[in-house]
């Protein structure tokens, strides 16, 4: 007790409470009585990074632009350190946050999920000189780094490039591939395949974190949580960049994120810009509907009515987002974000944006009440572990076994690894998990999007069990092929046939539902 009350910075005559553990032990040494700090603090942010030195391995924390640390980049672009290896999310956008080492060529080798909106990010992977991985794969590369263990095996990317190897690593002046990834070992468990991957560690860790005390323990913000908490405690060092510095016992113990002993540096930030990668604000309430005639309208429309009370879903960016302005209110539906949100709320009103609070689209968002927060990997176990009832994304492609293709078109656009949010093959790996595809039926060149067998990179093998499109509504079996259960209002099943692959269709065949205005 004496020993808790001096770690609190109280005062306490000796032997008020009998002995210490030390007397008790005959002068056993070793037990803390101090709030002393661990971590080191620093004034000036190129100080706590100047031993980052030429080629060494670090992560920069942060998803999008939330949560990035920002003062840390700047210093270390003041240092002019170069052939870092940096492992991140994805680097932000052109002329700010992590691109600005890509575009100062600070960087040899990215290992990310998302090419984000960084136009260079793009063209580097397209050339071969940047590595994808899916994101949920990252995070617990992140965390298994973080816990001492060397590699796990994940259900995420079977039957995909990062499975089967081949994907560009690096290439050379002339446009040859020069390193290619390589083939993952492959496990069958219970009747399901698992690849093993191993484990991500770093020399140093740029995290943002919100508030830190004087014992170096660290809280976070919102949605800025995400990749901050692992990388904290998978490098040899930490940097911890926060906005605030208070004394020890401002936050209550059960509050603390990261204690302290993941952190070795804190920085208090100068000044945060926290810019805002998508500003996306509530629209008025009497805004004119779509038209049930525009085919993205339909397919919203018809989206909607696969929620259902109580269910915990995640929805792609686009038409499932979309669709979930049309739940009911007297439904409730538990939106999961896959950066750590759940209960995910629409679009803020303007005076209520906050830059730590966005969605897996970097849009500004808000959050029911019951709504929670929690880091990356904790966010990709409720996936990976099939805690989701629903899937719901868009594709470039769908095979007749429903296997999903919908984040490459070889040499010419990528989005992220598994998906425009690099996210897809960690959201569609679970078998307990629903998947529905919503997409065109065809593509602007009016070739079909429903096929024999794929032509594009694969997200994931045998996964959708539901097509949504503009003309029709299948269920897909995984040996059997699809069914064709619904078709929209004036169309018949020939008018469908034509574009794509044959299907079977439902005895109860019916109209093409659509939820109630």
């Amino acid at each position: 007790r004496r020993a808790h009350a001096r770690a609190l910075g109280h005062r306490v005559p000796a032997n008020r409470w009998g002995p210490t553990l030390a007397e008790a032990e005959g002068g056993v040494r070793g037990l803390a009585t101090s709030a002393r700090a661990r971590a080191k603090f620093y004034a000036d942010p190129v100080e706590a990074v100047k031993d980052i030195a030429d080629r060494a391995k670090i992560m920069v924390s942060g998803f999008g632009l939330c949560g990035i640390p920002e003062n840390l980049i700047q210093a270390l672009l003041r240092t002019r350190v170069k052939d870092l290896t940096v492992v991140s999310s994805n680097v932000g956008v052109d002329g700010f946050g992590p691109g600005l080492l890509l575009e100062a060529k600070q960087i040899a080798r990215l290992i990310c999920s998302y090419v984000g909106e960084n136009t260079l990010c793009e063209r580097r992977y397209l050339a071969g000189e940047l590595e994808l991985t899916p994101q949920g794969t990252l995070a617990e590369c992140i965390r298994a780094g973080g816990a001492g263990v060397p590699a796990f095996y994940t259900p995420m990317a079977y039957g995909t490039l990062v499975q089967e190897g081949g994907a560009p690593i690096r290439s050379v002046p002339d446009g040859h591939i020069a390193i290619m990834s390589q083939p993952r070992e492959v496990r069958e468990f219970h009747r399901h395949h698992y690849l093993l991957e191993q484990a991500i560690t770093a020399d140093f860790a740029l995290v943002k974190g919100w508030k830190a005390d004087r014992a170096g323990n660290v809280i976070f913000r919102k949605s800025a949580r995400n990749f901050n908490v692992p990388m904290c405690k998978a490098a040899e060092t930490s940097v911890v960049e926060v906005e605030e510095t208070v004394d020890v016992g401002t936050f209550a113990p059960e509050d603390i994120h990261v204690p302290n002993i993941y952190v070795d540096r804190v920085i208090q930030g100068e000044k945060h810009e926290k810019r805002i990668e998508h500003l996306a604000l509530r629209k008025e309430h009497d805004e004119k509907a779509e038209s049930a005639d525009d085919p993205g309208a339909r397919i919203v429309k018809r989206a909607a009515l696969e929620f259902e009370d109580g269910m915990y879903a995640n929805l792609g960016i686009g038409i499932p987002l979309l669709a979930s302005n049309c739940i009911s209110p007297d439904m409730t539906v538990h939106l999961h974000s896959e950066h750590g949100i759940l209960g995910l709320g629409p679009f803020p009103p303007k005076h209520e944006v906050d830059a730590d609070l966005i969605n897996a689209g970097k849009q500004t968002v808000s959050i029911f009440p019951g709504g929670c927060f929690f880091s990356s990997d904790d966010s990709f176990a409720m996936i990976r572990g099939g805690h989701l009832d629903l899937t719901m994304l868009g594709a470039m492609q769908v095979s007749k076994y429903g296997d999903l293709a919908n984040w490459m078109i070889p040499g010419k656009k990528v989005k992220g690894m598994g998906g425009g949010r690099g996210a897809a093959m960690d959201l569609v790996s679970s078998p307990k998990t629903r998947v529905v595809v919503t997409m065109a039926h065809c593509t602007k060149a009016n070739k079909p999007r429903i096929l024999e067998k794929h032509t594009l990179p694969l997200t994931g093998r045998r996964c959708v069990d539901r097509i949504i499109t503009d003309k029709a509504v299948f269920d897909v079996h995984k040996k059997k092929g699809p069914t064709l259960i619904e078709l929209w209002d004036g169309l018949t099943v020939d008018d469908v046939t034509e574009h794509g692959q044959p299907f079977a269709v439902s005895p109860n065949l019916r109209p093409m539902q659509q939820v109630a205005a």
